[in-house]
């Protein structure tokens, strides 16, 4: 406790020019878009989210008892200024490890895999090149309980990224260990990255088929894709990076898929009808979300107080991570006005 009147009165000094400063700092539309008042619906705050900058939208809620509602704003296209479309195909970037946790589910139970072997028993040859790799165990990379570290956050991937991505793991390889196995967390890519090269050695085939197989094709994903191969490049929404008037939709970065389609499989995740008997009390990761890259940011939310999935795409992407801040604010405030009108 701080007994003299003059000190106490220099913290409160100190306080208020450190809460200016900050605030300073803060972009205030951040400061706008969490303190407005919120709109009547949902259509309504994905226009205010527009007007913030975004340059496409798209929200997909499906609550429990309803039909699924679409909300879209902004371009699918900004130079040709096609409006944005509910049915269009989105990079979902990281949502994509919700699927391959499930998929290494499927094959722990059908002991194809277990998750207390390490990945030195997968991979003998990264001994060495990846620390600890004779005790990181496949279980800890799911949770990214593993310390290895994350190869986008290697500078020189970035020199270069759709052709590094090729070889990404280089990019991970004789770092040392952010923290020793199972004693610390941080996300990193490069677990996922070994899990997908594991379960493509043990099945003997491309994972993507298997997760076809299992969850794809029972679940009755039709607007789910690999790669942009696979698909028409028209169906796929724009993406944009501030500062750039360059549209990234023909970079490859993985997993497409409608917001409809992502909203379908978090229900069943969620619910635990995408898994077979004894399978979700082996499932080791999360049930919610988030994916970002350049262009592209998506989050998955299921909130089981309304029994509701929201998906949110926006096409936008900036280096400060602003628009992601700005992304998190929004949909938060979908779900309060969902909530309220419940």
């Amino acid at each position: 406790m701080i007994k003299n009147k003059k000190a106490k009165w220099i913290v409160r000094i100190l306080l208020f020019v450190g809460t200016a400063i900050s605030m300073f700092f803060v972009p205030w539309i951040l400061v706008k878009a969490w303190i407005l008042p919120l709109p009547d619906n949902v259509q309504e705050q994905v226009d205010e989210a527009i007007g913030y900058g975004f340059d496409g939208m798209i929200v997909y809620v499906d609550e429990e008892g309803k039909p699924p509602a679409f909300y879209t704003g902004g371009w699918k296209d900004r130079e040709n200024k096609i409006q944005a479309d509910s049915k269009s195909l989105f990079k979902i970037a990281s949502i994509s490890k919700l699927y391959t946790a499930v998929s290494i589910t499927k094959m722990v139970k059908e002991k194809r895999l277990s998750l207390d072997e390490t990945l030195a028993d997968y991979f003998p040859e990264l001994e060495g090149r990846i620390e600890n790799a004779e005790r990181i165990t496949l279980k800890m990379m799911v949770q990214h309980r593993s310390g290895i570290p994350n190869f986008t956050d290697n500078p020189a991937f970035w020199e270069n990224e759709q052709e590094n991505g090729k070889d990404a793991l280089e990019f991970a390889l004789d770092l040392p260990a952010s923290f020793k196995p199972d004693k610390g967390y941080e996300y990193s890519n490069t677990n996922y990255l070994l899990l997908r090269r594991i379960m493509d050695n043990v099945l003997g085939y491309n994972h993507h088929e298997y997760i076809k197989e299992k969850i794809l094709i029972p679940l009755e994903l039709k607007n789910t894709f690999f790669s942009l191969n696979e698909v028409d490049l028209d169906d796929v929404m724009s993406g944009y990076y501030v500062g750039y008037d360059e549209d990234f939709k023909a970079n490859e970065y993985g997993m497409l898929a409608t917001a409809e389609d992502v909203g379908i499989f978090l229900r069943a995740l969620n619910d635990g009808s995408v898994f077979d008997e004894g399978e979700q009390q082996i499932y080791p990761y999360v049930y919610d979300h988030g994916g970002l890259v350049i262009g592209y940011q998506s989050l998955a939310e299921y909130h089981k107080d309304i029994d509701t999935v929201v998906v949110q795409f926006i096409n936008t992407t900036d280096f400060n991570g602003y628009e992601w801040n700005l992304s998190e604010i929004i949909i938060n405030r979908i779900v309060k006005i969902i909530k309220r009108n419940t």
